[in-house]
């Protein structure tokens, strides 16, 4: 009985924007605690990137918008806007879901106009975070990557990845695969309040070895870094000395940026949690976004040695992963929609 208020053809208060994507119903399970999965039925599954030609791929895939991990500083946080949600609670706790991603994957993949481009996947939010455990809709996405003969990346932070890794060692005998896992935090304590909702720094070192025994190369993005939190010497050193040990062959280091509405989501957060950097922060980004060219080229020449000391500085670090976060400040917010 706990179940009929969830049937396709009850009104639950669905706001109004989730209408435009072919909502379907409002999902909320024990297991899931604080979390509600709005399910939907996409048109499309592949998103054609715009002003693309700077980077190694024109396609995305988000089978979820929206994403548990609550990373504080997640750049995605503007595209719930979208769908009339706030970028704050909301887009930790509000997950949008393609149930149908697959299907429609695998269709556009057939069509003759299909090129066998380079698909990104874990461009916009996490494809690895808790949803997928509940809905399970990677394997048919990678399964129809491969089965498409079209090359694919992936980033994430989710050790759930593990779950898939047969799937994409076969995919990697097949087509070029390039798999990527984001760790910019090694201490604990702040990853707690920073990152709370993803797996911790010692769980993602794991998940980097296992890729790598599984024999695919691993690249990792310590980003973003996070000014006087995240950026010393130290806590570089120590944090791709770990990298290095758990495997990675390659490693790429840059800042964080606030863009849009994650800004002030950022901010707040902050103003909690180390006021003492609130006026730092300001005039850092006084003038936009990003970090100023002087703060980017300290950080560059810190982190240059320290990456050739852990023998971290392989040419996978200029292919897919990087482009993936590249895609960040390059793509406008409804590039990855629906």
């Amino acid at each position: 009985m706990r179940w009929a208020g969830q049937s396709v053809g009850v009104d639950d208060g669905a706001l109004p924007g989730l209408q435009r994507i072919g909502f379907v119903r409002s999902v909320r399970t024990p297991q899931f605690e604080g979390v509600t999965f709005h399910e939907v039925l996409c048109k499309s599954a592949l998103n054609k990137v715009p002003n693309a030609a700077m980077l190694p791929f024109r396609y995305t895939v988000n089978a979820y918008r929206g994403c548990s991990h609550a990373c504080r500083y997640c750049f995605a946080r503007p595209t719930h806007e979208y769908l009339d949600f706030d970028n704050g609670v909301d887009f930790d706790s509000q997950v949008v879901v393609k149930t149908n991603v697959v299907d429609v994957l695998r269709r556009e993949l057939r069509r003759p106009s299909w090129t066998r481009e380079t698909v990104a996947l874990g461009t916009n939010t996490d494809p690895y975070q808790r949803a997928e455990g509940r809905y399970a809709l990677m394997p048919g996405v990678l399964a129809a990557l491969r089965d498409s003969h079209t090359p694919f990346s992936i980033l994430t932070k989710g050790t759930l990845l593990r779950r898939d890794l047969p799937l994409i060692a076969d995919a990697a005998e097949r087509v070029r695969v390039s798999v990527a896992v984001s760790l910019a935090v090694g201490d604990p304590e702040l990853h707690r309040t920073v990152e709370p909702g993803t797996p911790s720094p010692q769980a993602r070192l794991a998940l980097i070895s296992a890729i790598r025994d599984a024999g695919l190369d691993c690249h990792v993005m310590v980003a973003p870094v996070l000014p006087r939190l995240t950026d010393s010497v130290e806590h570089l050193d120590a944090l791709l000395g770990d990298i290095a040990a758990a495997g990675a062959g390659s490693a790429t280091v840059f800042g964080l940026h606030l863009r849009g509405s994650t800004r002030g989501w950022f901010m707040s957060w902050l103003a909690e949690a180390h006021p003492e950097l609130v006026g730092e922060y300001r005039a850092l980004y006084r003038r936009g976004a990003y970090l100023p060219a002087d703060y980017r080229e300290i950080l560059r020449a810190r982190a240059a040695p320290l990456l050739k000391k852990h023998r971290l500085t392989g040419e996978r670090r200029r292919t897919e992963p990087l482009a993936a976060a590249a895609a960040v400040a390059a793509v406008p917010v409804q590039a990855t929609l629906f």
